[in-house]
């Protein structure tokens, strides 16, 4: 017997250094510090000089704390925006920037001040900015080489930081704009507030939790009245802060609501015994909306009502009633008038609402429009003023034991007999600060306040036409010609958002409700870090002084010395010869931060500080083509930059607005550390790698709540693992390629003109997913591409090909031809994604290439081939391959190389025994597929079972022709 011989040597196998194993925890920190030492963000600029812009402005976030899964998303996606606009030739520069003022920072100062039982107001204000700043900066710097590990590429070594002298110069000249345009006014409502913070907030800074809080029904005596026997009887009203009825000072009633006049019927035997305040509703008649009786009796206690009259609200114009602690006289004395309100409803409480005017914004108004001033009387802590006849100096009216049914305003209201009910059983939803997590109170206040619907009269009337925008080539977009008379800001503001593209475009609705239905804006913040508002008040007539020569001065200081210029010792020399400081209050509130970073356009993309973000001279419109952040900057930063703009320049500061949603866990639940359930992204990278989080991140479908945990990055990473292995049998399988190989694409067999108009396809799909922003698509058609279209089908067709064809062979030439087509271009598609492997990759093909992400996109060649015919080719080899499976498990034979194959005679004309990798395919009358093991010899060398092989192991006629032209003539 013959031994058979060996081929293995013979065969052309794929051959490559480049690792199955990634690697990636170990390897990306060189090749991230090799894109440093080459300065690969100055390089990008270089190559992409004098391009078509496209400039995406990094909306800040907060430096204090470490990157989490969020920002790791977040700053994702921008890269992932930036590369793939690079990629198409275009030049997107980068600026990572931070918000470095307010709140955030400052509470954590305050917060190792309370650990020392250091107090912040005894230190001075200099050096409690300066430790501000350097914790800012500290963070800043953490954060800067936690993203940068994530392989974003930006201007990491020139980032912008509001607290910047030159950025918050630019703020302050932002404010003095408003000013000067009359676009600010000082006055007092009332504005969220924390008493744990001391200070306004933005309602961007509140978030509501459920609580569960004291309800209480108290009874005010009608003292006067147009319907006589009301006189006596007793308004009801109900609330659920009690802490606001020591500031009431009217009563509201919905003139459409029906009233009656009611007495409980008990039989006169209700005690205290059988409910705590029955004293109080004994021998008292209410007057109460009749839809609500059910809902007042429960909390009564009481099972039927004697009825006396019924009345119409506009029946009670004029009534007068008297507040439960008249008693104390002085202010609790004066009578409270019963008002009109069109808010008053019948879905809860008694149909009649207590007035505080300090205290809510309905209130306010309502008052306002009726004489009625607020009385200032919560302090800033929470607490009541020391002077004030009830509860003086008490507090905090956010604690739950002071409003609680044993606390001191319900102890005193019951003892006036004004309690009617009272429990602590009321759940409902509450603001609270987002940073303290403390309860919030509406606390009127004397503050600086944006007017959103005065009209702008520095924005002269204009047609659309002049407010038209250019683009790059100096087009100009047509628009309908349409006059339009001087907007107001919340006109202005809706206008841009209708000219603003949203993706998702639910977000034109989501802000345009908010900025349609939003109160002025907040400007003042009582706290030190941040950056000043820099006005003068004069002290006789109350206006602000607007004088070009010492907003100059102020301007210029503040540029020199930061924040800390602002001050008393200061002021004559900013207010110049001209005028005296002792005539002037120098306003000593800061600025609302997300002023800071609604502002940021004016100094990033306008400055000149980073000339690669400017427009070409003449440019008109928006100077960011993309704003991208979480949705909850739809009252943020998104809103506050496009007021900012639309107040300042008339239009939006953005083209474009892209929001994501949130990341939740692998159940879609809110991370948190307390539920144990969070995922840092620096962990992942120690464990995973950074490229593994960027195929997360882009492969989820981040315009909704999305999630993220174990499981699904251990999905994550084997679509990577498979994304890699297609690379790396690219690299492998055109080991040795030059250009002598290559085959014009209209001499290739049909099988790669049909694999080069899939990739045809696949180019324009990610063409077209760039242009929507859309990278959940852009991912999934690249994976799905290389794992079905390339390993699955064309590079398991071909490796007979590649293995055992002559170097020479035509066949053998175009499949490496087509393979390092695929190779320039998967490798370009990507390069945004999973940016460190791509470099790996590049650089293993190329070594003294340069880096992978200085090329463009690529240039696909043309090929037509029929799509449809194809699809039935693939689905009848789908259907081929499950009726080989069986034979195979029962091992009946060891490959489908093994296999005879018949199929029904109208399957389309190809070399279907190729297609399918089987032994013989011959056409039958039957529609199934049918298999049987072929009869013929295998080769020795490709496998093949073929008719002119007669002994297994022999070779076949190619193999031999192949080994023979290999073997040395003898």
């Amino acid at each position: 017997m013959t031994e058979q011989r060996d081929y293995r040597a013979t065969v052309f196998l794929p051959k490559t250094d480049f690792p199955m194993k990634a690697g990636l925890p170990q390897k990306e920190p060189g090749i991230l510090a090799r894109w440093q030492a080459d300065n690969i963000y100055r390089k990008t600029r270089e190559a992409r000089a004098g391009r078509e812009k496209f400039i995406l402005h990094d909306g800040p976030p907060y430096a204090n704390g470490d990157m989490h899964i969020g920002h790791a998303l977040n700053h994702i996606l921008k890269d992932m925006v930036v590369r793939t606009q690079t990629l198409l030739g275009k030049d997107a520069p980068y600026v990572p920037g931070w918000d470095c003022h307010g709140l955030p920072i400052e509470w954590k100062v305050e917060e190792e001040y309370r650990k020392k039982k250091k107090n912040k107001d005894e230190v001075p204000a200099e050096e409690f900015r300066a430790e501000c700043r350097a914790y800012a900066q500290n963070w800043v710097n953490v954060q800067r080489e936690q993203l940068k590990r994530l392989g974003i590429n930006g201007d990491w070594d020139n980032p912008y930081l509001t607290m910047d002298f030159q950025a918050e110069a630019t703020i302050v000249g932002e404010l003095l704009k408003f000013a000067a345009n009359g676009m600010l006014y000082r006055g007092a409502k009332p504005v969220m507030w924390s008493p744990v913070e001391k200070t306004a907030l933005a309602e961007a800074e509140v978030e509501y939790e459920d609580i569960t809080s004291t309800q209480i029904d108290v009874a005010f005596e009608i003292v006067e009245s147009a319907v006589p026997e009301l006189v006596g009887a007793h308004a009801v009203i109900w609330t659920t802060t009690p802490w606001t009825i020591p500031v009431n000072q009217a009563l509201a009633y919905g003139p459409e609501v029906e009233y009656v006049l009611v007495e409980g019927a008990w039989g006169r035997e209700l005690t205290d015994a059988s409910f705590e305040n029955g004293a109080n509703l004994l021998n008292k008649k209410l007057i109460v909306a009749r839809q609500l009786l059910p809902e007042i009796a429960k909390r009564f206690g009481v099972t039927s009502w004697d009825e006396f009259g019924a009345y119409k609200g506009s029946e009670l114009a004029g009534t007068v009633a008297r507040h439960p602690m008249h008693h104390l006289g002085g202010f609790f004395a004066e009578p409270r008038p019963f008002l009109p309100g069109d808010f008053v409803t019948t879905e809860s409480g008694t149909g009649l609402v207590h007035m505080a005017p300090d205290h809510g914004e309905d209130d306010f108004d309502l008052c306002k429009a009726n004489g009625i001033g607020p009385k200032f009387v919560v302090e800033a802590d929470g607490k009541y003023r020391e002077d004030w006849l009830w509860l003086a100096g008490q507090g905090s009216v956010i604690n739950p034991k002071f409003n609680a049914p044993d606390g001191p305003i319900c102890t005193d209201l019951r003892e006036a007999g004004g309690l009617l009910a009272a429990s602590a059983d009321y759940k409902h939803s509450y603001p609270h600060s987002w940073r303290s997590k403390a309860k919030v109170i509406y606390r009127c206040t004397p503050q600086w306040f944006v007017p959103m619907d005065k009209v702008m009269t520095h924005i002269s009337p204009k047609s659309r036409a002049d407010t038209r925008w250019e683009n790059e080539g100096g087009a100009v977009d047509p628009v309908e010609e349409e006059l339009c008379s001087a907007p107001t800001l919340r006109a202005a503001a809706l206008e841009a958002i209708a000219e603003t593209r949203f993706v998702p475009d639910k977000g034109r609705n989501r802000i345009g409700a908010m900025v349609e239905g939003r109160p002025d804006w907040v400007l003042s913040r009582q706290r030190a870090w941040g950056v000043p508002i820099t006005l003068f008040v004069n002290r006789k007539s109350g206006e602000f002084l607007v004088d070009e020569a010492v907003n100059d001065r102020i301007l210029a200081a503040v540029l020199a010395k930061g924040v800390d210029a602002w001050s008393d010792e200061a002021a004559q020399d900013l207010l110049g010869n001209e005028y005296a400081a002792e005539d002037y209050e120098r306003v000593v509130d800061i600025l609302d931060v997300w002023f800071d970073s609604g502002s940021t356009h004016a100094f990033v993309l306008e400055s000149g500080r980073w000339p690669d973000l400017l427009r070409p001279e003449g440019y008109q419109g928006p100077k960011a083509d993309l704003y991208l952040e979480g949705s909850d900057q739809h009252r943020g930063w998104f809103q506050s930059s496009l007021l900012e703009s639309c107040a300042t320049r008339g239009h939006a500061p953005y083209k474009a607005v892209l929001t994501h949603g949130f990341t939740m866990d692998a159940k879609g639940f809110k991370m948190s550390k307390s539920l144990g359930n969070t995922i840092s992204p620096l962990k992942v990278m120690e464990t995973n790698g950074a490229d593994i989080i960027r195929l997360w991140a882009l492969s989820v479908d981040f315009t909704e709540d999305h999630r993220i945990g174990d499981e699904i990055l251990k999905g994550v990473a084997d679509q990577y693992r498979k994304l890699r292995n297609t690379l790396r049998y690219l690299l492998g399988a055109l080991d040795g390629f030059d250009e002598a190989e290559r085959v014009d694409v209209a001499e290739m067999p049909e099988l790669e003109r049909y694999v080069l108009a899939l990739l045809g396809k696949l180019d324009t799909t990610l063409r077209t997913a760039i242009d929507a922003f859309d990278f959940n698509t852009y991912v999934r058609a690249l994976l799905d591409f290389c794992n079905e279209d390339l390993s699955a089908f064309f590079f398991d067709i071909r490796k007979d090909c590649l293995y055992c064809d002559a170097p020479t062979d035509p066949k053998r030439r175009a499949y490496r031809t087509v393979l390092d087509t695929l190779f320039h271009a998967l490798i370009r598609y990507a390069a945004p994604v999973i940016v460190f492997t791509a470099e790996e990759t590049w650089g293993s093909r190329y070594p003294d290439g340069g880096s992978v992400h200085l090329l463009e996109w690529p240039e696909v060649p043309v090929a037509e081939a029929d799509l449809d015919r194809w699809a039935e080719l693939r689905a009848l080899r789908a259907a081929v391959t499950e009726a080989i499976e069986p034979l195979r498990r029962e091992k009946v034979i060891g490959s489908s190389l093994a296999a005879q194959v018949t199929v029904p005679a109208s399957a389309p004309e190809a070399d279907l025994a190729e297609l399918f990798i089987t032994a013989k395919v011959a056409r039958g009358q039957a529609e199934d597929v049918s298999v049987t093991p072929s009869h013929d010899h295998k080769c020795g060398r490709c496998w093949r079972h073929l008719p002119e092989v007669t002994v297994d192991g022999d070779l076949c006629d190619r193999c031999e022709d192949v080994v023979g032209e290999m073997e040395p003539q003898a």
